[in-house]
């Protein structure tokens, strides 16, 4: 079911993906290097350098909480699919080689959500 006004799913969350994951551990590394950083420098030059530490929130796209979430929606985009009908969630599979689609659909399963 989706929103009229938006298009996205009712009750979707936020989206913190990346286009791929090597792109997505790029803003990783990018935004623990800033923090670790600057942190480094403050005995060298002072407070000066905490200056940069908020632009590791542009490359988490948040907090780090953030990037580790974005991270987990950017590795299982295009393998799994929610779909609601009548109240009832449930997760599909696809693209995946018969035995993983057999697992992955076997925890899907076990992770259906109703609502009711």
């Amino acid at each position: 079911m989706n929103n009229v006004e938006t298009g996205k799913p009712v009750g979707a969350a936020a989206d913190f993906a990346s286009a791929s994951v090597p792109r997505h551990l790029l803003r990783g590394a990018l935004g623990f290097g800033l923090i670790i950083g600057t942190i480094a420098l403050v005995p060298f030059a002072g407070p000066a350098p905490l200056l940069a530490a908020p632009l590791s929130l542009l490359a988490f796209r948040g907090c780090p909480t953030c990037w580790v979430i974005g991270l987990a929606q950017t590795i299982s985009r295009g393998r799994l699919k929610r779909t609601c009908t009548d109240g009832v969630c449930t997760l599909e599979t696809r693209g995946l080689s018969d035995g993983a689609a057999a697992e992955d659909a076997r925890r899907a399963r076990s992770y259906s959500v109703h609502s009711g």
